[in-house]
């Protein structure tokens, strides 16, 4: 089978004119996720508005991922995302950064049936709008998603995403893939795996492992670093080297000149474009990479740019 592939949010990478640009460019992907929506000092960034823009969003399949400590700020959140017109909502229950989870957000939620109790209740209030729910094992301990699982099992849930490290962990160590089956065995809510998905080869491996008893996965790194990588896999064919980089100049160049349109100054609009190239090293191999990131100027990054070539990179899953 082949799975149905969700763009995970990273804060930074995935804003609307990356999902826009992407989705026109490579397609694939079946929903994006926004980088959270969260309070600060009581009210919504203006940063996260900015990226709920409808005007923006419109023909791409975007999900706002919200990440609240409790039911008071679940309300808020909620409430700002459905004024834009939005009926889909992810719950961040996941994050594993102390700045959010010392305040009980993110993948703090799973070690207090507490809070994640009001959260399902705004859940329950919210009639109109199609839930669902990304989350870690656990903040210290990776079997800690069994004392929450009962609250998760009883919200009315599209589907619950899961990756398989607890939050002391970030994105580094071992996958607790034991803890995971346990998880997907006693989950009543379709289950999308995220974690450490890297390449074809990666996706292959869960579709043996796992089968039918997923219902998708959510990549996000392996989509920076390959961006392509959904379409192929829906496709079952990989594209040759002259497309890809064909198309990965397209989506530098459209950024390239929404960054322009937004930021005045040369220095910051290459500090801020170049943030394309952060996971692609492996794609493009050392040399290139590091020549893109050491340009000092606009005109020296641009020439390397137009120098890019996919030959060097490594051939696994290419």
């Amino acid at each position: 089978m082949t799975y149905p592939i969700h763009f995970a949010p990273l804060q930074g990478y995935t804003e609307d004119a990356y999902r826009r640009t992407h989705h026109a460019l490579f397609g694939g992907v079946a929903q994006y996720y926004t980088p959270f929506v969260r309070l600060e000092h009581g009210t919504v960034r203006t940063k996260d508005l900015r990226d709920l823009r409808p005007e923006y969003n419109e023909g791409v399949p975007v999900v706002p991922q919200v990440i609240a400590n409790g039911g008071e700020e679940m309300e808020q959140v909620v409430a700002v995302v459905k004024d834009r017109g939005y009926r889909r909502i992810d719950i961040n229950a996941g994050c594993p950064f102390p700045l959010q989870t010392r305040h009980g957000r993110g993948a703090a939620l799973t070690a207090s049936p507490e809070r994640m109790e009001q959260i399902a209740s705004v859940v329950r209030r919210h009639t109109d709008v199609a839930f669902s729910l990304k989350m870690r094992l656990g903040m210290e301990s990776a079997d800690e998603w069994r004392q929450v699982m009962p609250v998760v099992n009883a919200m009315p849930l599209v589907h619950v995403t899961v990756h398989p490290r607890v939050a002391k962990q970030q994105y580094k160590g071992e996958l607790h893939l034991s803890q995971f089956e346990a998880l997907l065995s006693c989950s009543s809510h379709p289950v999308i795996y995220n974690g450490e998905v890297h390449g074809l080869s990666d996706l292959q491996s869960l579709e043996k492992t796992y089968g039918d008893r997923l219902s998708g996965v959510m990549v996000g790194r392996g989509l920076l670093a390959q961006p392509w990588l959904a379409a192929e896999y829906a496709s079952g064919a990989k594209w040759p080297a002259a497309e890809r980089l064909r198309l990965l100049r397209a989506l530098h160049t459209e950024l390239l000149a929404h960054y322009e349109r937004l930021i005045p100054g040369e220095a910051q609009r290459l500090q801020k474009v170049r943030t394309l190239w952060d996971y692609l090293e492996p794609t493009l191999g050392r040399k290139q990479w590091k020549r893109l990131m050491k340009a000092g100027n606009m005109k020296n990054y641009l020439a390397a740019v137009a120098d890019l070539r996919l030959s060097t990179a490594p051939q696994a899953d290419f």
